[in-house]
């Protein structure tokens, strides 16, 4: 007989995080049970050791963008989680979760309407990816591109009206939207969180025989 699907909890930044994990975990053959957070990464860092208390019994997915500030992951993930526990899988996107978009070049320029030589081929040393991305889409072919991810600049906001919705139905079509196994290719964070998701199905397989 062969073993269940694995299923985990997990706890993002965001909307767009969440369909990005969820993504993900499709990809790898996982389930998602919960998704707790999407507050800001304040209100994450805030529960981070609940979260991490829970993984000592079943396993968990926390997915952070690292800080614009800090230099690199492993610091990052001390001062967060200097112990995980065993069914934790703490990972950092570098150095938000759209840099995982952006890694998959040619879909996200069709998604823009953009020239795809215009999005960054080293997605991960972008300084601020969300944006990159705004940026790309202001110099859409398509006006309503244009109207949904550009701020209007008296709004006050960082991105526009319909940028959260676009790009959560972009990732979520397993069709035409974003790739993870491309985007990888590109961005060392995606493929360093994959493997480790690859690892806990691996361990659950041999668990079972």
């Amino acid at each position: 007989m062969s073993a269940a699907p694995l299923e985990i909890a997990a706890a993002v930044e965001g909307d767009v995080d969440e369909a990005v994990l969820r993504r993900i975990t499709k990809h790898v053959g996982i389930g998602v049970r919960s998704v707790y957070g999407k507050r800001g990464k304040a209100h994450l860092k805030e529960h981070i050791r609940s979260y991490n208390n829970a993984a000592r019994f079943a396993p968990w997915l926390v997915l952070v963008d690292l800080d614009q500030d800090a230099d690199c992951a492993p610091p990052f993930r001390s001062e967060w989680l200097p112990r995980p526990t065993e069914h934790m899988c703490f990972r950092i996107a570098v150095r938000e979760v759209e840099s995982w978009l952006l890694g998959d070049s040619e879909r996200l320029a069709s998604l823009l309407a953009v020239p795809v030589s215009r999005v960054p081929r080293t997605p991960e040393s972008v300084a601020d990816p969300k944006q990159t991305i705004v940026n790309l889409a202001r110099r859409s072919r398509r006006r309503g591109v244009r109207e949904d991810m550009v701020p209007d600049p008296r709004s006050g906001r960082a991105v526009g009206p319909l940028y959260t919705s676009n790009l959560i139905r972009f990732v979520s079509d397993a069709r035409d939207g974003w790739r993870p196994d491309v985007a990888l290719t590109a961005c060392d964070s995606l493929a360093r969180c994959i493997r480790q998701l690859q690892d806990l199905v691996a361990n659950q397989v041999r668990g079972a025989g």
